[in-house]
């Protein structure tokens, strides 16, 4: 069995995953999938207070409080940044980090210098803090990637504002034990908004492809659960190389 702990994007709420975690359960994995403060059934407590330190607290805090080890750590878009500073701070915890579509961070980098589009949002913040979410575009951009209308619609349910103290923020790397923490990057692959580029991923580190926009765990779910099965099973020693060769997890999924 292995505890995998799911960390959603901006505006989301940890019910973006609700499609995912009963495949991993039936697995036999454990599933957490939190909403960070702000968001979900944690939405009263949005304020202009609320920043990346916030939700790098609320996943850290889940983690010890349960007593966690060997955790799959997985972030999504901007969970990527948290998850990187929970893991600085808990890095024997951790049993590997998996970036999904997300931002990499350096240490002290912020949402913003990872991708500056961030600034032109926090420009336009409602009361001076508030970010609203990303507006749908036309297929096959959709929003955030999801464009069945159904689907669409249901995600619109989910979404909130976004503090500014999350994009401002700077991520702290600091911790010489975590470059040992393994790491996995899934990229999607589908149509993206065009302002946003990807960072190229490390030598050495893998990385897989998923066929779809960038909510995958909406639009592709059975294949994402199957990509992070196949992340608790790496070794430390495959961590270390390419993953083109392995078999991917389901036909038009392919390695980078």
């Amino acid at each position: 069995m292995t505890t995998f702990l799911l960390v959603h994007g901006a505006w989301h709420s940890g019910q973006c995953w609700e499609r995912v975690v009963p495949l991993l359960e039936a697995d036999g994995h454990r599933v957490l999938a939190p909403s960070l403060t702000g968001f979900g059934d944690k939405a009263h407590l949005l304020g202009p207070e609320v920043g990346l330190d916030t939700h790098v607290d609320d996943v850290a805090g889940l983690i010890e409080a349960g007593q966690l080890t060997d955790v799959v750590l997985v972030g999504h878009s901007y969970g990527g940044l948290v998850i990187s500073a929970v893991a600085n701070r808990l890095p024997d915890r951790i049993a590997r980090l998996v970036f999904l579509d997300a931002m990499v961070p350096e240490d002290g980098e912020t949402a913003v210098d990872i991708h500056p589009m961030t600034k032109n949002l926090i420009d336009l913040a409602v009361d001076g803090w508030r970010v609203p979410p990303l507006p749908e575009q036309p297929a096959p951009v959709g929003l955030f990637g999801v464009t069945d209308p159904a689907d669409a619609a249901w995600l619109r349910t989910l979404l909130s504002d976004q503090p500014v103290n999350c994009f401002v923020q700077p991520v702290r790397l600091d911790n010489p034990a975590l470059p040992a923490v393994p790491r996995l990057h899934i990229h999607c692959v589908g149509e993206q908004p065009k302002d946003i580029t990807r960072r190229p991923v490390p030598a050495g580190e893998p990385v897989r492809e998923l066929p779809t926009g960038h909510d995958c765990m909406i639009t592709m779910p059975a294949e994402l659960a199957g990509l992070l099965t196949e992340a608790a099973q790496l070794s430390d020693a495959a961590s270390s190389t390419s993953v083109r060769a392995a078999k991917p997890v389901a036909p038009g999924t392919t390695s980078s």
